[in-house]
């Protein structure tokens, strides 16, 4: 096999795992991404010359074909919260097979969502059901991952609600009993790495979550536990969640949209029978074991506990 991997969105959360990982084994990757910019000093992560980021946007057939040329492999990691969904996951995936397929690549591993559903009133979960229809149809050997709630030193979830913790006065609840399984950040890029390495798991979807489903309060109350912060929990009816939402999405980048309200609705867990991460020899963290390491900035006095006289 051609060692040269090609990561879209590999200057991402995820994305950066993945390319440690590659670089680990011998790989020269490609960074590939709409913003090649935002790729800026991750050339250090191997020797010289080993990762090189270069302009490639998802929605056009000349990046792609470019950046997966003499490709090995492939890794897809783009995915966005709001914004043009048909064209990046429902079209994006398909056109990264088909131009994967064409310049002779042997293994693709895909990056969706738990909650892909083509039938979903989310536009997001349609797009995600489209971007692995279309992706299965241009490339059948690719792999598909379905993560839940991404966590780690970094992420948007976790550190999002310790920092408000800190400043507000209350933590507002939305769909409290919706539940989500939280799965570590290095767990997936592992499940990439596994995937792109075992022959089974050519042309199968795996579902990916952590040891323990949680509901959206206890996450919630484990978050303020882990900060240190007493706020009260107040739950937000549907309707008003709806028009601060409506409001949000005129903000470039909202912190709440009508979409994923529809999504807060639905639980984000691993569906009974599916592959998961064991399937691919791992055995996910929990996170009571990682979280308050990096939760810990967010308490009173910062990152260390608040003792007295101190």
């Amino acid at each position: 096999m051609r060692k040269v991997a090609t990561v879209f969105g590999g200057a991402g959360f995820l994305g950066r795992q993945i390319v440690q990982r590659l670089v680990r084994e011998d790989w020269t990757v490609r960074v590939a991404m709409r913003d090649p910019v935002r790729a800026h000093g991750m050339h250090t992560m191997g020797r010289v010359g080993q990762v090189a980021a270069l302009a490639a946007d998802v929605t056009r057939d000349s990046g792609v074909a470019r950046a997966v040329e003499g490709a090995g492999v492939v890794v897809n990691c783009v995915g966005i919260l709001h914004g043009n969904f048909e064209a990046v996951q429902a079209e994006g995936p398909a056109r990264i097979g088909r131009l994967a397929a064409a310049a002779g690549v042997e293994r693709l591993v895909h990056i969706s969502a738990i909650g892909a559903d083509a039938t979903s009133e989310s536009r997001y979960a349609r797009s995600k059901a489209a971007g692995e229809e279309g992706l299965r149809a241009a490339f059948a050997n690719a792999t598909i991952l379905r993560p839940s709630i991404v966590f780690g030193t970094e992420d948007a979830f976790f550190n999002r609600f310790g920092q408000m913790a800190m400043v507000s006065p209350i933590m507002p609840v939305i769909c409290g009993e919706t539940r989500f399984q939280p799965v570590h950040v290095g767990d997936v890029a592992d499940a990439v790495m596994a995937a792109l390495a075992r022959p089974e798991a050519a042309g199968r979807t795996y579902e990916l979550g952590g040891p323990r489903a949680w509901t959206f309060r206890e996450l919630l109350a484990f978050i303020l536990k882990e900060t240190q912060r007493k706020r009260r929990l107040v739950n937000i009816p549907l309707g008003v969640a709806r028009l601060q939402a409506r409001l949000a999405e005129l903000l470039p980048n909202p912190p709440l949209t009508r979409d994923q309200l529809i999504l807060l609705q639905q639980d984000n867990v691993v569906s009974p029978g599916a592959l998961t991460l064991r399937d691919l020899g791992i055995t996910p963290a929990a996170v009571e074991g990682l979280v308050p390491a990096y939760l810990a900035r967010f308490r009173p006095g910062g990152n260390r506990r608040e003792r007295p006289g101190v």
